[in-house]
């Protein structure tokens, strides 16, 4: 694809939508987003295997994404899938379906990749004077764990206690909490942030500032806020989860599974507070991609 110097586009496949962000000077001000809704949670099998209506959403998706970069002339695109897919066992059959009938070919990110990604974005919206750096990464199917001092995380983990995976088999909370402490070890002198829209809804939920207030909004998630809620989350029909601030309706039925893998991370990484990070692994590719050198804070004071 052709474009101007320095354009370049990722394509994110993930659970709830596709999403096309293709930026060229700055994240802060992308030239194109465009999203289509996906509900592939609604078609995976007993095995996490995805259906025949899944792989058709998939298809259309990524046609409609791959035509709206064409017509604004994006000159470089990385179209890339989640867990969602990444972990499906006919992800093979599924990927080379999307190719023969799209002309694009989805890659994959390993859960580590994502958890250096998760980190690089964090690092970079906050800035290197906060010091040590604890990244917490909540998805659908996985969740993304990383540390470090510099710009570069010192360790990674990806565990399959993703919102989604629990909510369909569910995990002792006590067995999460002491598997990820025994990963991190002594992290309570880290900066601590939580990355995804998992985090982001329980801290909407908590009284912080909505989406539409802008990303340089600080915003927290504090452990007493979560414990009050995720009781009074699990008592409730997913429709009326629904109607609380901060919780969309395709996510109603898997936040009380995310409550509480976040509550088990916070716990075993000791810190009662998580700032909320606006970037996670979408915007650590974008940050790759650019090249935007480490001293390129990104955020605005």
């Amino acid at each position: 694809m052709s474009g101007g110097p320095g354009q370049v586009g990722v394509l994110d496949v993930g659970c709830f939508s596709a999403h096309l962000v293709v930026v060229e000077d700055s994240l802060l001000r992308p030239l194109l987003s465009h999203k289509t809704r996906l509900r592939l949670d609604l078609a995976l099998d007993e095995q996490g295997g995805l259906s025949r209506h899944g792989v058709e959403e998939v298809v259309a998706a990524v046609r409609k994404a791959r035509r709206v970069a064409e017509r604004a002339g994006v000159r470089w695109l990385v179209p890339w899938a989640t867990s969602v897919l990444r972990d499906a066992p006919n992800a093979p059959e599924v990927f080379a379906e999307v190719a023969h009938r799209t002309g694009t070919r989805l890659t994959v990110l390993t859960g580590h990749e994502e958890a250096r990604l998760s980190y690089l974005a964090a690092r970079r919206w906050f800035g290197a004077e906060v010091g040590p750096m604890l990244v917490l990464d909540v998805g659908g199917g996985t969740v993304e764990v990383a540390t470090g001092t510099e710009a570069e995380p010192c360790a990674v983990a990806s565990l399959p206690y993703g919102a989604r995976t629990l909510s369909r088999r569910p995990v002792d909370p006590a067995i999460v909490q002491a598997e990820v402490r025994a990963l991190l070890g002594d992290v309570r002198g880290h900066y601590a942030v939580g990355c995804s829209k998992v985090f982001q809804q329980l801290a909407r939920l908590s009284g912080a500032r909505p989406q539409r207030a802008g990303p340089h909004v600080p915003r927290t998630l504090r452990l007493d806020d979560l414990r009050r809620w995720t009781p009074r989350l699990a008592a409730m029909p997913a429709r009326k989860r629904a109607r609380l601030p901060g919780i969309s309706r395709h996510r109603a039925g898997q936040c009380v599974a995310g409550a509480r893998v976040v509550e088990a991370l916070m716990k075993a990484a000791g810190h009662d507070e998580v700032a909320i990070s606006p970037w996670s692994t979408r915007e650590g590719l974008l940050l790759t991609l650019t090249g935007a050198g480490d001293d390129e804070i990104c955020r605005v004071a």
